[in-house]
């Protein structure tokens, strides 16, 4: 079921920061800080199940199974990633029924040719705007909370064809019932502003570290004209790199322990990941 505080949330214009989670641990430590929301990246997802790159490699069975275990994970509502809808209007209509089936609050689709790439990442191509702007009326008519479960409408035009073909795709892609919009790679703030101030839909930042998008804080986006932001790539990185420097430790030195390695507590984190709940059972049933 679609959780409805997004919905919410944008229409009391509270800017909304959105982590993006690339395992269950990642998403753990979501809940423990503390955010409402949690997106579930695609290329992430896919590199840390998979071992494999976002390129349209991962299947909708696989991603839908993926992100049915981030809702289950998470107290959050969650927002996902869903490529290109997994093929033509029949898969979209498909996708669409299936993440708001495993509890997804909002679902995003982007208009490139399958198989698709990651954003940031070069030799992308879109389909012709008319096949995207049918892909986002079936998926709205396809979905069963039409009021809760939202409709993220991405282009990735900008890298191939232009600013100008962004805009155009964007404009018909709200007229299409589009709840938020998506423009995905803007490559300074100025066409961040442009793209902001030319529509009434929510506009989705994305702030893809090492990307091509500046990397600006939530009281500037909210001021350029954004209604919430995506940070899909911070978890994945950060974890990356404190896992090799802890390897590096380890592999110097012999041991685990040392200052420079922070860990998290293993006690805490069994009652986090519900070990609490599994001893109970057992004190209560031991025989």
């Amino acid at each position: 079921m679609a959780n409805p505080l997004l919905r919410q949330k944008l229409e009391s214009g509270e800017f909304i920061v959105v982590p993006g989670v690339q395992d269950m641990i990642a998403t753990v430590m979501a809940d423990k800080v503390g955010f409402d929301f949690v997106y579930g990246s695609g290329y992430w997802l896919t590199a840390s199940a998979l071992g494999l790159p976002d390129a349209g490699i991962a299947t909708y069975t696989e991603m839908v199974d993926r992100m049915r275990t981030v809702v289950r994970t998470s107290r959050a509502a969650v927002i996902a990633d869903a490529d290109t809808g997994y093929g033509g209007l029949l898969n979209v209509h498909h996708t669409v029924r299936g993440y708001e089936a495993a509890g997804v609050t909002a679902i995003q689709i982007e208009d490139q040719e399958f198989p698709k790439k990651c954003g940031h990442t070069p030799n992308k191509r879109c389909v012709p705007v008319e096949d995207m702007v049918e892909k986002i009326k079936v998926a709205a008519e396809a979905r069963e909370d039409k009021e809760n479960f939202l409709i993220i409408a991405r282009t990735d035009a900008r890298a191939g064809l232009g600013v100008d073909e962004a805009m155009r795709r964007l404009d018909a892609y709200a007229t299409a019932g589009a709840d938020i919009l998506f423009f995905e790679a803007p490559q300074s703030e100025e066409e961040m502003r442009r793209a902001c101030a030319a529509f009434d839909k929510p506009m989705l930042a994305n702030m893809a570290d090492g990307g091509k998008t500046p990397i600006l804080p939530a009281s500037v986006l909210q001021e350029i004209g954004y209604a919430m932001a995506i940070f899909p790539a911070m978890t994945s990185l950060v974890a990356a790199a404190a896992m090799e420097a802890a390897l590096r430790h380890l592999k110097a030195s012999g041991t685990s322990q040392g200052a420079e390695v922070p860990m998290a507590d293993f006690g805490e984190f069994c009652e986090r990941i519900g070990f609490r709940e599994v001893w109970d059972f057992e004190k209560r049933w031991a025989r």
